[in-house]
This record gives C-alpha cells, sequence and structure tokens, in this order.
C-alpha cells in the first residue's frame, strides 16, 4: 500500500514573550518510517521561535534531499473567520504576508503581536475589536484586556471550530487555553518557511494549496492540527505538550499505515459547496475533524465487522501493514502475528525474541502428544483445545492442594511453588509461563540444577514490574546451559493472553519439518 508520507512532525507552539522550556513551551516530535516499522527520532524543546524554526528548516530541508514525503502539523489556527479576510480584502494568502511582514518576532522571543491586533483592530472597526486580550499596560484605544461588548465582525468562530467543543475563538489573544497569540505569532513564522529559499518550491498549505483532498499534497505539507483531540495520559518527566506531539505523529503515521490518512484530508463530508469556498479561501480547517464524536460513534455501530474469520483477516492485514514480519524465521511468523493480535500493539513486535527452530521444536512435540504446563489458570483457559493437534493435556497445579504449603516452606510464590509438582510431566513437555516471573525463574533454577527434566519448549510472558524483564533474560542469556528452546517477549509486558496466543499459533498448524 502507498503511503502518503514518510514522516510525521508535530509541533506545539508558543507565543511566550520570553525564551521558555518544559511546560508552555515549544514542543516538535519526529517519527519515521524505517523497515516497515515506525521510529521515534527525536523529542525536541527549543526555547525560543527563531531556533524552533531554524531547527525545523534544517530538518526539513535534509528530508526533501533525501526524497522524503513530510507532514507538518501544527497546532494554532491557520486562518481566520472569512469576514476578516474579506473586511481586508484578502484571501488566506494576503492575510499571511501581511502577518509575516507586520510581526516582528526577535530571537528572544520579545515581539509584537499586541500592536499588530490593536492596528488591525483600528483598520477593521475602529474600536477594540476584534482582537482583545492583553497585558493591562499595553492597553490602548484599540486593544483593551477584555473581551468587546460585541464583536464588530460578524463570525466568532470558524466553520471547523463550530464543531470542535471548547475551544476558544481566535481573538482571544492572553488567558489561558487562548490561541489566538499562537496563531499570529505561528502564521507569521509558517509565512517564513513556506518561503525559505531552500523549501519554497516543495512546501504546500493544506488546504488553502491542495483543496479538501488529499491528492495534491506537497513534499512537504503544513496542515493545522488539535492535540486535544487525543487525551494523552500523564508522565511523571514530560508536559502535556510534549506528549500531545507525540501522540499525534504516531497517531497520524499509523493512520498512514492502516490507508486511512487519506480521508482526513477531505474535510468534512458534510461541507456544502459555498462552505468548500470558505474554508479553501479564507479559514482552513483542522486536520481530522469531521463528524461529531456521536455520529462517528453510530457509523461505527453500524458498520462494524461481526464474523471471526474476517476479523481475525483484517488483524492480520492490519498488523502486516505495520510490521514487516518477514524478518521472523518461517515458522516464527504466525507466532508473532498472534503475539502482537493479542495486546493490539504493534511495538512488541520488536521485543519478541526466540531460539533456533524453537517453534518447529513446539509444534513437533504438540503433535506427538505432550502435556502443556501452564503457570496459572488463565493461560489455561486461553487456550483453544480443539486446535490443540493430539488431545493436549493442559495442565496447572496453582490450585493443588499442595501448593500454599510448598510455597511456605521454600519460602517463594504459589506460582513458583506450582512448578515443584510438574514431576512427570515436564520431560518435553511445552510449558507456557504468563504471569509470574518468580514460576519461570525457579524453573529455570530447577533445569540448572538437575532437579527438573527439561520441557521441549518454554514459551515465556511473564508481565510486571518486578521480575518480569529480569526472568525473561535470564532465560534468553541461560540458554545454552539450559538446552531448552525459548519462545519470549523481552522488557515489562507479557500476560496470559500474549503466552496462550503464542501457544495457539503453534497448536494451529502442527508439525512443520
Amino acid at each position: 500500500m502507498p503511503y502518503l508520507f514518510d514522516s510525521y512532525v508535530m509541533v506545539d507552539w508558543s507565543a511566550a514573550s520570553t525564551p521558555k522550556s518544559g511546560a508552555d513551551s515549544i514542543w516538535y516530535c519526529l517519527i519515521e518510517r524505517f523497515d516497515g516499522k515506525l521510529v521515534e527520532r527525536f523529542l525536541k524543546n527549543p526555547k525560543t521561535r527563531e531556533e524552533a524554526m531554524t531547527d525545523l528548516a534544517d530538518l526539513l530541508s535534509d528530508m526533501v534531499a533525501r526524497g522524503q514525503k513530510v507532514l507538518v502539523g501544527c497546532d494554532f489556527a491557520f486562518g481566520y473567520p472569512k469576514d476578516f479576510g474579506e473586511s481586508l480584502g484578502l484571501r488566506w494568502d494576503g492575510v499571511w504576508k501581511q502577518l509575516g511582514a507586520r510581526i516582528k518576532d526577535g530571537a528572544d522571543n520579545h515581539n509584537n503581536r499586541f500592536e499588530v491586533a490593536a492596528d488591525f483592530n483600528k483598520k477593521l472597526s475602529g474600536t477594540a475589536g476584534p482582537f482583545w486580550g492583553c497585558p493591562k499596560a499595553q492597553q490602548s484605544e484599540f486593544l483593551e484586556s477584555k473581551k468587546p461588548y460585541m464583536n464588530p465582525l460578524t463570525n466568532e468562530m470558524r466553520l471547523c471550530e463550530q464543531r470542535i467543543s471548547g475551544v476558544k475563538p481566535v481573538w482571544q489573544l492572553l488567558g489561558t487555553g487562548c490561541v489566538g497569540s499562537q496563531t499570529m505569532m505561528g502564521i507569521a513564522r509558517l509565512e517564513g518557511l513556506r518561503r525559505h529559499p531552500w523549501l519554497a518550491d516543495h512546501i504546500k498549505i493544506w488546504p488553502f494549496e491542495t483543496g479538501l483532498s488529499a491528492d495534491h499534497l506537497g513534499d512537504i505539507t503544513l496542515a493545522e492540527i488539535y492535540p486535544s483531540q487525543i487525551k494523552v495520559m500523564p508522565h511523571p518527566d514530560l508536559p502535556k505538550d510534549a506528549l500531545q506531539v507525540r501522540t499525534m505523529a504516531r497517531h497520524y503515521a499509523q493512520l498512514d499505515m492502516l490507508g486511512e490518512l487519506a480521508e482526513l484530508f477531505s474535510g468534512a463530508e458534510d461541507i456544502g459547496a459555498d462552505d468548500v469556498d470558505r474554508v479553501v479561501h479564507f479559514e482552513g480547517w483542522v486536520l481530522g475533524v469531521g463528524k461529531s464524536d456521536r455520529d462517528q460513534a453510530l457509523e461505527w455501530l453500524s458498520s462494524y465487522i461481526k464474523k471471526p474469520n474476517d476479523i481475525y483477516k483484517k488483524s492480520q492485514e492490519m498488523i502486516e501493514q505495520d510490521i514487516d514480519v518477514s524478518g521472523f524465521d518461517d515458522d516464527m511468523q504466525d507466532v508473532a502475528i498472534r503475539m502482537i493480535h493479542a495486546c493490539g500493539d504493534v511495538d512488541v513486535g520488536v521485543d519478541i525474541a526466540y531460539s533456533d527452530r524453537a517453534a518447529t521444536i513446539g509444534r513437533k512435540a504438540l503433535a506427538e502428544g505432550c502435556p502443556v504446563l501452564v503457570d496459572v489458570e488463565m493461560v489455561s483457559h486461553g487456550i483453544i483445545r480443539k486446535r490443540l493437534p493430539n488431545n493436549n493435556a493442559v495442565i496447572c497445579t496453582l490450585n493443588d492442594a499442595r501448593t500454599p504449603a510448598m510455597a511456605e516452606e521454600i519460602g517463594t510464590t504459589r506460582s513458583a511453588a506450582a512448578v515443584e509438582f510438574w514431576g512427570d510431566w515436564l520431560a518435553g513437555s511445552v510449558v507456557v509461563i504468563g504471569n509470574a516471573p518468580t514460576a519461570l525463574f525457579h524453573l529455570i533454577q530447577g533445569i540448572l540444577d538437575g532437579r527438573f527434566e527439561k520441557p521441549a519448549l518454554i514459551v515465556a510472558c511473564p508481565v510486571g514490574f518486578v521480575g518480569a524483564m529480569e526472568s525473561k533474560e535470564t532465560l534468553i542469556a541461560l540458554a545454552d546451559d539450559l538446552g531448552v528452546p525459548y519462545i519470549t517477549l523481552r522488557g515489562r509486558r507479557g500476560g496470559s493472553a500474549i503466552a496462550a496466543s503464542a501457544l495457539n499459533a503453534l497448536a494451529k498448524k502442527g508439525i512443520t519439518q
């Protein structure tokens, strides 16, 4: 499937009047597609707009030189309500040109945005509007700190903003959550970027220069984004701005890989002909704003895939679009796909580790009727019995009546103690651990000590923060000493569903010679 872009740069802007870093400052993130995978190249926090634009110009020129197609998303408005431009006798490009010429934005972030806003108010209405919001020291006859009683222009919001809840009008220049200053400063800077000698022939502004379509995008396409469309989880080391650009970059990259990004460049389905003119020539649009949440939910409700085989087929197609499974050995490809599908995260693919012919050996053991030993009942419940090739027994000794006393005796968890009762089943078995790191540690130690027989294969996907990563790395490092093949998922991630999915993939194919 052809992709629209190779790289995705998302920018969170700032109108700060002094150099600033951390929260409420400029952040941008670059995600690239490399060997079929999405890779975050960097997350940067320049202190000034001058530094940010210099960095971006260098970055984008390098990408163009390499023949890359780049999406650049910026979190400020690319246009004003239609009657702003009409009152000045200007379309979008005339407004951009005026802002580019009139805004003075120093290398230290000192700028004249309030003076420019006051000049616009004077020209448009002769009153303190439509722009408003400034420090009291910069109030004047034509710009006040408070919102005017009535906006002298007809439109308070752009057409696209009327579809987004909670946004503030582009006229407000100061105050929590306002976007007016970012818009004024951002447009001025983008006007300079689009005329940069290295980039002028490569940049297109969506939808002004492309129309509401993905058919005429540039080598570099600038688009307006709204990061609050997607919620982000708090992070102890990064502010919300940083998390948002990272999330948005990955979001658009994943949509592109699924073939669903092009649709977003069409805007909303219900835009009429008059509104198209308004959007394309004056106001712009926010990438991804279309249907309301309710309308989108109703569409999903009426069109979701219902048949199990169709769901699996679609999932496999999506996984193969996001990750190149050809990097796995032939006998491991289906196992890897199943593991990725079980957790819904293609990023786990890079952490799947296995020994030579592990899947082939596991399939052969299952076909010969070996038992399957599991650490917890949840793994047992996830194994599809009808797919087992030889009516294989699935055994879990966690709830054996002897296990609690054994755990007390040897000073470990019940999961580890349960391994003591695998006994005669262990030789030549397939072991599947999907929960307890202590069970994996205990099994490894017992095999090294010669107390436990060797299974044919260990599928190890314990999950958690304490011991999960370490137990799996121990299995990998000591694999030659153990003399037992393995399939595992490195790191903290894992769980019963992933472990069971790997076993189901092994069982499904039977013997592989």
